[in-house]
């Protein structure tokens, strides 16, 4: 029977619009803004430069001017090349890179209703993750391409309690597709070996808030949480082999993408500079097994663990027209050799980033960033449909980003 392990699905089940993988650990996609990209998202709860905040924290929204429109787009050129053996012996090659280029888009829109209450609404995607390995490679059984889409709408509110304080809350309403293959061997030589197809979508919901403080006339502190999102996934599991039909059948399981919590500090050191600092909690261990039921019937323990995430930026003002941005960030990794698979490469991850803002006229402003993430080599040790993958991955990520910014 088709082996279906929970970190398979989970991995494909998390794909933001077109990432190729997710660039925060696990497979969180913090890539939501191109202004803050340039500072590694450094501060990014508490800055509140524009409509962006929508994702970060809605309670910025009331630093705001009316009406503001983001639009963002990202390529992201992930790198996962394993070396490594297989056993048994059943030939074939390493794969190549897994990963490929991608474009990832968002949008954000903030409108002030009152002098103390904003509105505003973002299309984006919290998590995202695709691998897919060359023809023939040695890791067939485990994997060969796992892809998922998702796409989240986040209508928001922010309220100003005072001129020091506001608070903010949003709605998240997702939408996941997922697609993962591999081979399944049915039996010794020459028994058939059919590709397996899984796809399966579903709806889930949650929520997200926030509070931003100006503790003084330099200094502002933002707190936010985005809260679980829970799905039932349903689908069908299919074989290339039309003679082979025991792979044929309808498949659920059961997925809980993790909170996160963040806590940030903005802070204006000079008319020129300015400080960001971050430190955010994702909670990974809410994935701890996987039951999957249908015509694959199997609960397979996960065992992630939470993570932090720490961030440091600066943004010199060099002129009216032009801010220059830089950034380092460190992303824990939340699964250990033991548990890592093919389908999920992950490792901890350093960022070092570099970006912008130039100011077009009074309303625009076009926003650039760079980053480069350089990746702990991921050990690999994975059993599954009767072979071992055993050795590591040579991994790392670079993101370009521009953003456009229009206030009316």
């Amino acid at each position: 029977m088709f082996v279906f392990r929970r970190k398979h699905l989970m991995f494909g089940l998390a794909l933001a619009g077109f990432a190729d993988l997710a660039q925060a650990a696990g497979f969180a996609l913090i890539e939501q803004n191109a202004s803050g990209l340039g500072n590694a998202y450094a501060g990014a709860a508490a800055v509140a430069e524009d409509a962006s905040t929508i994702f970060f924290n809605p309670a910025g929204m009331t630093r705001l001017p009316g009406r503001q429109i983001v639009v963002v787009g990202h390529l992201i050129k992930p790198q996962a090349e394993f070396s490594g053996t297989v056993s048994p012996a059943i030939g074939g090659g390493t794969g190549g890179d897994a990963g490929s280029w991608s474009f990832v888009p968002n949008g954000y829109f903030a409108y002030r209703l009152t002098p103390k209450i904003h509105l505003g609404v973002g299309l984006n995607s919290p998590f995202g993750l695709k691998t897919e390995y060359g023809p023939g490679w040695m890791g067939r059984y485990q994997a060969i391409k796992s892809e998922v889409k998702t796409v989240n709408l986040n209508p928001s509110i922010a309220y100003k309690l005072s001129d020091t304080l506001s608070l903010g809350a949003g709605l998240n309403i997702q939408r996941i597709e997922a697609v993962l293959t591999s081979l399944q061997p049915l039996g010794a030589p020459p028994a058939p070996t059919p590709l397996v197809t899984i796809k399966g979508d579903d709806y889930g919901w949650g929520y997200n808030l926030g509070a931003l403080w100006q503790a003084t006339p330099a200094t502002r502190i933002g707190l936010s949480y985005r809260s679980e999102v829970a799905y039932t996934l349903e689908g069908t599991s299919s074989t290339s082999n039309p003679s082979v039909t025991s792979l044929n059948g309808p498949v659920t399981a059961d997925i809980t993408l993790p909170a996160s919590a963040s806590l940030s500090l903005f802070h204006t050191l000079s008319s020129q500079w300015d400080l960001l600092a971050d430190v955010t909690w994702t909670g990974w261990s809410s994935f701890d097994r996987l039951p999957i039921q249908g015509t694959v019937n199997k609960t397979t323990p996960e065992n992630w663990q939470d993570i932090l995430r720490y961030s440091l930026g600066a943004t010199w003002h060099m002129s009216d027209k032009l801010s220059l941005r830089g950034g380092l960030a460190y992303d824990e990794a939340p699964v250990s050799d033991r548990y890592r698979t093919p389908r999920i490469p992950d490792g901890a991850r350093t960022w070092v980033a570099l970006g912008g803002q130039y100011r077009l006229s009074g309303r625009g402003a076009l926003d650039f960033g760079y980053a480069h993430l350089f990746v702990n080599s991921p050990e690999l040790q994975s059993t599954d449909n009767g072979t071992t993958l055993n050795g590591q991955y040579d991994s790392q990520v670079d993101i370009l980003s521009v953003q456009y910014t229009h206030s009316f």
